[in-house]
């Protein structure tokens, strides 16, 4: 569910789920949660500038946030293993419902600021299922389709009206795993549509088909190559700036466990992005490495020889760089070269840490003049930082006491002027959000 939400326990249902409810063969997991909190910059608008602008800058708003959720399952494997000689089911299936009710009372910023702030009151949420035919077989098959829909704001800056866009999303997948599972190959169709309700926006609105096949080949037991190849179809139905493009990536690495307690995961690969215009004389197009870099420890020794069966149970620490290539809503693309931290600490099945930062270098190329979305501009580069904090305290099985603090600093110097306009838009802006919460689950 982390199209439409923000929360770490809708982003993980490891998080998510108590020892639920077993209906005959079915799992049920209701929740709801409540959180009340500050948010410093909700349209992520630059602090320095605007001025006389009264509407454009930032505002401080205290965040009221409720979310029910409900999902269900058939059996998990936890209680297959009360009969552990029973042959895989022939069908597992999930699915799970969330919303996210959000109201907003101003606390600073200019009046027309702060009116503009109120009427961002609305609802997300998300709709999402997911059924594998013929688990844990040779051949098997996965399909999955979601519907959500997103409240927030722009993470470049540009505009003082909500981000509210739908995502349509399903997919299809062809597993083959011969041989005990050493090898498994992965053919797989996806698509998403993302649809902005705001005018303003509607140029953003755009389609991506993705063809992809991916898998890994076991040749130690403790570690596997692993491959991971794409080509979408990207296009905007009603474009201004935007251009289709047809991003191809390819990717070649390595997943494994040093030792019991360190894991290890490099892959390198090229990506290009191939845009397609009939207007523009000039379109940039990313053409170079991509990858990924991480290395892991385990707080508690991962028991298991599969480096991808490490469980909430075990906390861990890692460490790596990522490298790839993002359609921009400025123009073409940007290229993002992030570095990150994150810790997972579980203890004594009852208080849980999660601590996230990473520091990225966002790289735009120029932006052609022609006059459909903003002046041109010369290469530019932001620094972009974030870094959150969550801990939740467990009172018995199903009910928590929650924290969440973030931050986000988009470091920039550059600004757009709008097509026709004379103020220009900066880039950069500064967030910070914290909440406190309490959390019902099963």
């Amino acid at each position: 569910m982390a199209l439409a939400q923000d929360q770490p326990w809708l982003k993980d249902r490891r998080y998510t789920e108590g020892i639920g409810i077993r209906t005959g063969d079915l799992e049920l997991h209701p929740g709801v949660a409540a959180e009340f909190g500050y948010d410093s910059n909700f349209f992520r608008r630059d602090e320095n500038d605007y001025a006389g602008l009264d509407d454009l800058g930032p505002v401080g708003s205290l965040r009221l946030r409720i979310t029910p959720s409900f999902s269900l399952s058939t059996l998990s494997q936890q209680r297959y293993e009360v009969t552990p000689d029973a042959p895989p089911p022939d069908v597992e299936f999930r699915a799970g419902i969330a919303a996210t009710y959000d109201e907003f009372f101003p606390v600073s910023g200019s009046e027309v600021g702060q009116d503009r702030l109120s009427e961002q009151r609305n609802i997300g949420g998300l709709l999402d299922a997911k059924l594998t035919i013929l688990p844990r077989r040779p051949w098997s098959g996965i399909l999955d389709a979601s519907l959500g829909r997103t409240i927030a704001s722009s993470d470049l800056g540009i505009s003082n009206q909500s981000f509210r866009r739908v995502h349509a999303d399903a997919g299809a997948e062809l597993v083959w795993t011969p041989g005990g599972g050493l090898l498994d190959w992965r053919l797989g169709y996806r698509f998403l549509g993302t649809f902005f309700e705001v005018d303003e926006f509607d140029s953003l609105t755009n389609l991506h088909h993705t063809i992809r096949t991916r898998g890994r080949w076991r040749f130690l037991p403790r570690t596997a190559l692993i491959y991971d190849a794409s080509l979408g179809f990207v296009s905007y139905p009603n474009p201004a700036a935007q251009l289709s493009s047809h991003p191809l990536r390819a990717q070649l690495g390595i997943n494994g466990l040093v030792t019991s307690s360190f894991g290890l995961l490099a892959m390198a690969g090229w990506g290009a992005s191939f845009y397609t215009s009939d207007s523009q004389a000039e379109v940039h197009d990313f053409d170079s490495v991509i990858g990924q870099l991480e290395l892991k420890w385990y707080l508690t020794p991962n028991p298991s020889a599969d480096p991808e069966a490490a469980t909430l149970a075990l906390s861990s620490l890692s460490a790596g760089f990522t490298r790839d290539f993002h359609d921009s809503y400025l123009s073409t693309y940007y290229e993002r070269d992030r570095g990150y931290l994150k810790l997972s600490y579980f203890f004594g099945g009852r208080f849980l840490l999660i601590a996230d930062g990473g520091v990225a270098a966002h790289v735009y190329p120029a932006i052609p003049g022609n006059g459909a979305n903003s002046t041109s501009a010369a290469p530019w580069t932001d620094v972009r930082i974030d870094a959150s904090l969550f801990g939740e305290y467990r009172i018995g099985d199903s009910l928590g006491i929650n924290s969440t603090l973030r931050y986000g600093n988009n470091i920039s110097s550059t600004s757009l002027t709008p097509a026709g306009g004379t103020t220009p838009n900066y880039l950069g802006w500064q967030q910070f959000e914290a909440y406190l919460g309490v959390r019902w689950f099963m």
